[in-house]
């Protein structure tokens, strides 16, 4: 395993900038993900640490060695993309092989990486099949062992899910986890989907523009965003904004929706401002002695949930509730919301206050 750092880095596309001056560091044995919407630049920033797309400034450092002008083949990584990319005249074990065959290892090694591979991704009995006999979950364990047999200092994977079903997602998941923790090795994950970043992630990096919005555990990225985009873009349902102000005591108010967010939710001393406040589905609670009063306008069973949408004047807050009463449009509640887990951001620049 190896760390990667990145320093100032840029990069452009057609004259587009996509990357401006980003910096990250990369620790060894990490599970980081990157994370953001479609076009943010994750892709092309993981495709310049592979060597596939060149910077323009800046620099890549692998394992303490300055990569930014190395070839692909140098740089001692190993990649899985999101389209299989399987030789479809070759077998399993040819495919897992091909890359080390070109380069010259020696038989009983390649045999011995690929057993082992084959082993950890439980394709033993599919060796010997061609990649028109794979379901799409198998010829992506194809590709991951095709990545594992070269035993790189740091594996890259782009989006390697997302072309699965939702059932394989799932399992794939839980094996690309259990994959890194007996592996121990440096990995760098792209997706735009929060639900694979959330469960895979040692730390999450969340981009918009080709700009870092915020870099933190999990936890951190979800519970303290940096900013509105962060909040909005985690969670599902996502969390809801209110505009309003805050009083000289610290009290937030928006019409028939006032609260004392908790001494952690924000700086001290703001006094009286504009503010946005963000509350999270699961902070707010519908219950008899809520001390806000509003009208169910939708109900969302979910299975093992129901997502409940209350209206309190002009605002819609969603609520997660885990039992089975029934609820219907237009019915009278009463609720509250956990005033130390809320979040307060600027309504001009969007950061956190």
């Amino acid at each position: 395993m190896a760390n990667v750092n990145l320093r100032k880095l840029n990069i452009k596309l057609g004259g587009k900038n996509i990357i401006r001056d980003l910096d990250l560091q990369v620790e060894p044995g990490e599970f980081l993900v990157l994370l953001g919407p479609s076009g943010c630049g994750k892709s092309t920033l993981l495709h310049s640490i592979a060597g596939l797309v060149d910077a323009d400034a800046g620099s890549i450092e692998i394992g303490g060695r300055d990569m930014t002008d190395a070839d692909p083949s140098e740089r001692g990584i190993g990649m899985v993309f999101q389209s299989y990319a399987l030789y479809p005249t070759m077998s399993v074990k040819d495919n897992m092989s091909f890359g080390l065959k070109i380069a010259g290892t020696p038989k009983a090694e390649i045999a011995r990486r690929v057993t082992h591979a084959a082993s950890m991704l439980q394709l033993d009995a599919l060796l010997d099949r061609k990649p028109s006999q794979l379901s799409g979950g198998q010829r992506q364990r194809v590709a991951i062992g095709r990545a594992l047999v070269r035993e790189a200092q740091v594996f890259l994977f782009d989006e390697p899910l997302s072309n699965l079903d939702a059932k394989l997602r799932a399992e794939l998941r839980r094996e690309l986890k259990l994959l890194h923790q007996n592996l121990g090795s440096t990995m760098i994950y792209v997706t735009h989907d929060q639900v694979e970043a959330m469960t895979l992630a040692s730390r999450i990096v969340v981009m918009q523009a080709g700009q870092v919005q915020q870099i933190g555990t999990p936890l951190e990225v979800y519970e303290r965003p940096a900013n509105r985009f962060v909040a909005g873009f985690l969670g599902a349902p996502a969390m809801a904004f209110v505009d309003g102000e805050l009083d000289g005591e610290g009290r937030f108010s928006a019409g028939e929706l006032a609260l004392m967010p908790g001494a952690g939710c924000c700086a001290a001393g703001l006094g009286k401002r504009a503010a946005v406040l963000g509350v999270r589905p699961e902070h707010v609670a519908i219950r008899a002695d809520g001390a806000m009063q509003g009208t169910v306008s939708l109900v969302e069973p979910m299975g093992n949930h129901q997502v409940v949408w209350v209206r309190c004047g002009a605002h819609t807050l969603a609520s997660l509730v885990h039992d089975d009463a029934a609820w219907t449009p237009g019915q009278a509640v009463r609720f509250g919301v956990d005033a130390q887990r809320v979040s307060l951001f600027d309504p001009q620049s969007g950061n956190r206050l």
